[in-house]
């Protein structure tokens, strides 16, 4: 059967090849901006921007462009070896994220800080917990027989929807993020909408893809 991306116009193609390759670019320099920002190890909160910003731009968008028809770098392997990859950059997503949440609430316990007292914490912190439950969630699609009652297309359908859910809030998180005293008080001007873009054009690319994925299986199907 032929992909369907080969019968799209070659300007349409181009132009999610080009966005797809931008969404990589975007996510590796967005999380080197922010590691020399934050210097992490000069003290316990520079790892909190470190390793939210790891977990949710590099480790989460790479973890979804493998699946893409037009930039995966791992186009040429089979879906399920995707799969497996796809869970384990997730993983490492999940450890980094829950690492970056210890570092913020240990530093704020030891500095007699409130926990949680803004949209940035509230949504970082459901950020962190949805993940961690997608990636327990992942497992009966990569273990099958876990799936009792459900079938696989429909496990992919409903893990397709909550990831979008998922990568919506990781981008959330980091836009707040970009909006706290410490990033605004060193990043300004046209710098800051420069590193703001980066999440939000991950975030537009990224649903276009798992939507169209999907609209396309469908009209396959029908």
């Amino acid at each position: 059967m032929a992909n369907p991306s080969e019968s799209e116009p070659g300007i349409y193609n181009f132009g999610k090849v080009a966005s797809g390759i931008l969404t990589h670019v975007f996510c590796v320099v967005f999380t080197l901006f922010v590691t020399v920002l934050s210097k992490p190890g000069t003290s316990l909160f520079s790892w909190h921007p470190f390793l939210m910003t790891l977990a949710f731009s590099f480790f989460m968008t790479e973890a979804v462009l493998l699946f893409s028809p037009h930039c995966s770098p791992i186009r040429k392997l089979s879906h399920k070896t995707k799969g497996r990859i796809h869970w384990i950059l997730q993983c490492f997503c999940a450890s980094c994220a829950t690492l970056g949440l210890a570092s913020i609430i240990y530093n704020k316990h030891l500095n007699g800080k409130p926990h949680f007292t803004s949209w940035h914490g509230l949504v970082g912190l459901g950020t962190v917990c949805v993940v961690g439950v997608q990636c327990l969630a992942a497992l009966p699609l990569i273990y099958h027989s876990l799936a009792k009652g459900w079938s696989l297309a429909q496990l992919k359908r409903y893990h397709a929807a909550s990831g979008i859910v998922t990568y919506l809030l990781g981008s959330a998180s980091l836009l707040l993020g970009t909006c706290t005293l410490w990033f605004t008080s060193t990043v300004g001007g046209h710098t800051w909408y420069l590193a703001a873009l980066c999440p939000a054009f991950s975030s537009l690319v990224i649903m276009n893809q798992v939507s169209n994925t999907y609209m396309a299986k469908k009209r396959l199907v029908s």
